[in-house]
């Protein structure tokens, strides 16, 4: 699959350097030649100028001397001995040997602006130095015991948490991914109501297990295995959705299924606010406030992903489901619950927790004291440096640069997102909002060389995931803007 995945990846660059007579070499060579200014300075500006090659901004910090394996090593280690499904980035992948805040440099020494955060995970950035030692430290003392025995970091990481959510959702389970999450929650539904059917979102992603697969609907990530009872409803998406932004019709969709393609009782609805994989998607405004009602009437529960939209990361709320005005029955996160660490957690109501009882339910390395004290240094760090108001004030200037680029060039189809999670949808052309897939595939290689690396998603690959560290300041944003300008303006 991996061997498949980098065919059509270099077919696709090839097809596309033909179509627009692109030649890297030779803009390397041009720009060579630029004068070269910083990108605060361009964004007084408006945006860059096509002949001014952007500059990261300044940032005091050394990385120490790498002398480990190549990257060429390392790749053909991968091969022989991890699995072919593994794909990488770039067509030359890039060897990171080290991150500080959003930055992360290769084995050569070279800065790159991670706009990216190890696919939305790195939430507070790269080797926070109060996250760090707060692992370090509990790592000394003790790194692991389970849960058949008593230990403080897993209980006060579950009272934090559990302070950070609203209503009577203060019941923590805690798992190692995303995937794992919403397979527990999942379970939860179904036990708690008794019923199978789970209803999901087109263009979703809640993960890569056998079961969460069934609730993921984009055919890049599914194999063909059994479902189970799983029904996917048409994505009430802005953009590219047949209602445009009218949920009502969305939910009316939803409603229909209900009664035609289901018992008319159902287990469970799950939905992130703002699609990740398929391409940073925000769903219609009041969207999910109309769907709850309609899964509640049919004796489902309703679980928000919070994997990617959790910790502030929306900048307007801490949890993306509040920017729908719903309070879910069960909430799974994982990701920057961790800033890296393999962490995760489902949170639910008392009621519904208690169904988990009827068995044992046990998870190894759930709430390990090390993961523990590390989440709970990921939320003493979000709310002391403010960051869900950081990624508010960043990530406006940040959309609203991006908005202004759109005007220029008619390859931007969508701006869209909020806070720190944001997508750029590229199209061929603005009317039929044909999917720019060799287009993106080229700036996204161009972007590496300016030094900004992204996130793509989206079905057809042709949308630009801007989700970096929340520590990503308003110069990092003028920086990234104004590569995308001069790389558009390139091709």
């Amino acid at each position: 699959m991996a061997m498949l995945q980098r065919r059509i990846l270099k077919r696709t660059l090839e097809e596309a350097k033909a179509r627009f007579n692109f030649n890297c070499n030779r803009i390397r060579s041009t720009c060579s030649s630029f004068s070269k200014v910083t990108s605060s300075s361009a964004a007084a500006a408006g945006t860059a100028s096509d002949n001014v090659l952007p500059q990261l901004p300044p940032f005091d910090y050394h990385p120490k001397p790498y002398n480990g394996p190549s990257a060429d090593e390392i790749l053909a280690k991968r091969k022989k001995f991890l699995g072919p499904s593994l794909f990488y980035y770039y067509q030359k992948p890039l060897n990171i040997v080290e991150g500080k805040m959003q930055y992360l440099y290769d084995e050569s020494g070279r800065r790159y602006l991670d706009a990216f955060a190890g696919i939305v995970t790195v939430s507070c950035g790269h080797c926070h130095p109060e996250i760090l030692n707060a692992i370090v430290e509990q790592s000394k003392i003790l790194q692991h015991a389970t849960t058949i025995y008593l230990h403080h970091a897993i209980a006060d990481f579950a009272e934090a948490l559990a302070s950070k959510m609203p209503g009577n959702l203060k019941v923590v389970y805690f798992v190692n991914s995303g995937s794992e999450a919403n397979e527990l929650a999942m379970l939860m539904a179904r036990l708690y109501t008794g019923s199978l059917g789970m209803i999901s979102l087109r263009n979703a992603y809640h993960g890569g297990s056998s079961n969460t697969i069934g609730l993921t609907a984009l055919n890049t990530w599914k194999y063909p295995i059994p479902e189970g009872e799983i029904h996917h409803v048409m994505n009430p998406d802005p953009f590219r959705g047949v209602f445009g932004s009218d949920a009502t019709r969305y939910a009316k969709e939803v409603q229909d299924h209900i009664e035609f393609g289901t018992s008319g009782k159902v287990a469970g609805f799950i939905a992130e606010t703002i699609q990740g994989v398929g391409g940073a998607v925000e769903l219609a405004p009041g969207y999910l406030k109309q769907v709850y009602d309609i899964i509640c009437k049919a004796g489902g529960v309703c679980i928000a992903d919070e994997v990617q939209t959790g910790f502030g990361r929306t900048g307007s709320h801490y949890w993306g489901f509040e920017t729908q005005g719903v309070i879910p029955d069960i909430v799974t996160m994982a990701k920057g619950i961790g800033n890296g660490l393999p962490l995760g957690a489902v949170v639910t109501t008392p009621e519904i927790a208690s169904v988990m009882a009827q068995k044992i339910q046990f998870n190894t390395f759930g709430g390990n004291p090390v993961c523990s004290a590390g989440g709970l240094a990921v939320l003493r760090v979000i709310d002391k440096e403010k960051r869900q108001a950081h990624c508010a004030d960043v990530g406006s200037h940040l959309i609203g640069r991006l908005r202004s680029l759109q005007e220029k060039h008619e390859i931007i189809g969508d701006v869209r997102g909020r806070g720190l999670m944001v997508g750029i949808e590229l199209v061929t052309e603005r009317k039929e909002k044909t999917p720019a897939k060799a287009e993106t595939a080229i700036l996204f290689e161009k972007m590496r060389e300016l030094g900004v690396l992204l996130g793509k998603g989206g079905l057809h690959g042709n949308v630009f995931r801007i989700k970096p560290p929340m520590c990503f300041s308003k110069d990092d944003a003028d920086f990234l803007v104004d590569a995308l300008d001069y790389a558009m303006s390139k091709l």
